[in-house]
């Protein structure tokens, strides 16, 4: 696959482990990600300490993959309308099978996104429309142009004080650790130079450039960390 693509936000570890549901016309197409299985509870229990269970609010899924998430977000958050979105359009019979097998009523239907692409090419989506982007096991499996694409999207469709999400394995003051992250971010290297742990000090860089800045950094299961971001406003009460 190429970048952001269906084995992308299922996980690079878990490359090998994607399977086929064999249950059912609609189940049958769902891809299930062991990664994704094991990840998405913790990524929704940090989404909770934001957003209330009867939260209304628009959110976008960057790089969506199997649909694995976004299913489970919408589960979880019922009044929260979701949009999810892939680069690759072979993802999208997957995320359409989790929206009928499910029967979810606040999944759009995918839309293609390239996020080194112009935030003006996805979608049709409004500038300060967003309460919401999360973006998960991207970053480390893409360019570099991927992620500062994504902080400049999110810059001009967040709303002010909205929140950017991104899950995935970082490198912090230009350290990777444990050890299993140091041979992973070597793995993905050699697999592609451009690849590769982002440290957390460049992307506040790269959100404080779109007027974003990093509130808090949150441990998570397997070495991976959620790292919150939020939309400033300036000091005149404008956003930025």
């Amino acid at each position: 696959f190429t970048h952001s693509m269906l084995g992308i936000v299922v996980g690079v570890k878990e490359w090998a482990r994607i399977f086929l549901r064999k249950t059912g016309s609609q189940s049958g197409r769902m891809i299930v990600a062991a990664a994704a299985e094991r990840n998405k509870e913790p990524i929704t229990q940090v989404l909770r300490q934001y957003f209330e269970p009867s939260a209304s609010a628009l959110a976008l899924e960057i790089s969506s993959g199997s649909g694995q998430h976004v299913a489970h977000f919408a589960q979880a958050f019922p009044r929260i309308l979701w949009q999810p979105s892939e680069v690759d359009e072979r993802a999208f019979m997957s995320i359409h099978a989790y929206i009928a097998t499910l029967r979810l009523t606040n999944v759009r239907d995918p839309i293609v996104l390239d996020s080194s692409q112009s935030w003006d090419t996805w979608g049709g989506l409004e500038p300060s429309s967003l309460d919401l982007i999360v973006n998960i096991n991207m970053m480390h499996i893409t360019e570099t142009k991927c992620t500062e694409g994504l902080f400049k999207g999110a810059g001009q469709l967040l709303k002010p004080n909205a929140l950017l999400i991104t899950y995935g394995p970082y490198a912090v003051q230009g350290v990777i650790s444990p050890q299993s992250n140091v041979e992973f971010h070597t793995s993905l290297r050699q697999r592609d130079p451009s690849w590769g742990l982002r440290d957390v000090a460049v992307l506040q860089i790269l959100a404080e450039q779109s007027g974003i800045a990093l509130e808090r950094m949150v441990d998570m299961p397997a070495n991976n960390k959620c790292l919150i971001f939020r939309k400033r406003w300036l000091d005149e009460g404008v956003a930025v």
